[in-house]
């Protein structure tokens, strides 16, 4: 670990030496590239440099036991090892998760589209509670959400709903989300008071600029259409509706929720750039999936990630074994322990594959 650190350190310096460069600063793609690299390397350099300050500070307290101190003086430098030396500890393993690789995309909005599954109507219903759970998870954030399609139901909830979920870090805390989630509960409409079991599926898709992914028009097949409500109801009768095909992929997008075509346009192609993102890096990370299955499961779009029990206002995550009985207040969007108890444990079996 301290050799990775070293290489950190040389890079970092260099990277700070470019930046100063005047040539690089006349180039301003070359600087912003140089200097959000360098930025990237601040923390584990700064932590780092207290971890060498830390373990200077141990070695000088260990080297003082050594002499022939009067009982006080021991202990104090007694002290002063216990300290330093859980200090040490401590960075030690803050730098192992600074050292792991980072994920390009966890600083990206997300994109995330959530479908009623098994259950009919109440399966719509359970995917509007899940949207209305991100939405204000969101808020709680300081993130801001836009919808980006949706096919409502006559009896509320949806069908499917697309959105977009701005805010810094928010694929990071966002990502393990995606798989299949499964309500447990009483429908409105159960006259027997019989328990019902519905699923609704979660993919979570890092939003895609168009450096990330290039997509050639003539690849693409767009029509336009009238946009309608729940139940196939009429909205309106202009051809404000969008659906677009990715020819090579057979990928269909469609958007009908701005009056105008071309914003429906922009929201379809800002879904599909993300869908063939999302396929390209499955394909990619197909491989190392098949070989590594953290805990926290493999993001399959099929795996069965958690259960919403509402007659025992349990919640419980599969994947990593967690149950918690507070399910109303998950349920308005309080998913940090959840959510930090999936980062915790997928870091800690990272660690485990580069130790």
């Amino acid at each position: 670990m301290l050799e990775k650190l070293k290489q950190v350190v040389d890079r970092y310096e260099e990277l700070g030496r470019l930046i100063s460069d005047p040539e690089v600063i006349a180039d301003n793609a070359q600087f912003q590239k140089h200097a959000k690299a360098h930025a990237g390397l601040q923390e584990v350099v700064d932590t780092f440099q207290r971890y060498q300050k830390v373990v200077s500070d141990l070695e000088e307290a260990q080297a003082l036991l050594e002499d022939d101190l009067d009982a006080d003086f021991r202990e104090m430098a007694e002290a002063e090892v216990e300290q330093r030396t859980k200090e040490k500890e401590q960075l030690e393993e803050q730098l192992k998760l600074l050292l792991l690789p980072k994920d390009p995309n966890d600083e990206k909005n997300v994109i995330m589209e959530i479908r009623g599954g098994a259950g009919g109507d109440e399966a719509a219903l359970f995917a509007g509670d899940l949207f209305r759970m991100y939405s204000r998870y969101a808020e709680n954030q300081g993130w801001k959400t836009e919808v980006l399609s949706l096919h409502g139901t006559d009896i509320g909830g949806f069908k499917e709903i697309s959105f977009l979920i701005e805010g810094q870090g928010a694929y990071s805390r966002l990502k393990f989300e995606s798989g299949v989630h499964r309500v447990q509960r009483i429908p409105s409409t159960e006259s027997g008071g019989r328990i019902h079991t519905s699923t609704a599926t979660v993919a979570v898709l890092p939003e895609a600029e168009e450096v990330d992914i290039a997509i050639n028009a003539n690849d693409l097949r767009v029509d336009v259409f009238c946009s309608s409500g729940p139940g196939g109801q009429s909205v309106n009768t202009t051809q404000s509706a969008v659906r677009i095909t990715h020819l090579p992929t057979g990928l269909v997008v469609s958007c009908q929720d701005e009056k105008s075509q071309h914003k429906n346009k922009d929201k379809a192609l800002k879904v599909l750039r993300a869908r063939l993102l999302d396929n390209a890096q499955q394909e990619q990370h197909g491989e190392l999936a098949s070989t590594r299955k953290s805990q926290v499961g493999t993001g399959d779009r099929s795996e069965r990630i958690r259960t919403y029990n509402f007659p025992q206002s349990r919640v419980t995550d599969h994947r990593v074994g967690l149950t918690l009985h507070k399910l109303e207040t998950i349920l308005q969007g309080d998913m940090d322990e959840i959510i930090d108890t999936l980062i915790t444990i997928d870091q800690a079996e990272k660690i485990k594959e580069v130790e």
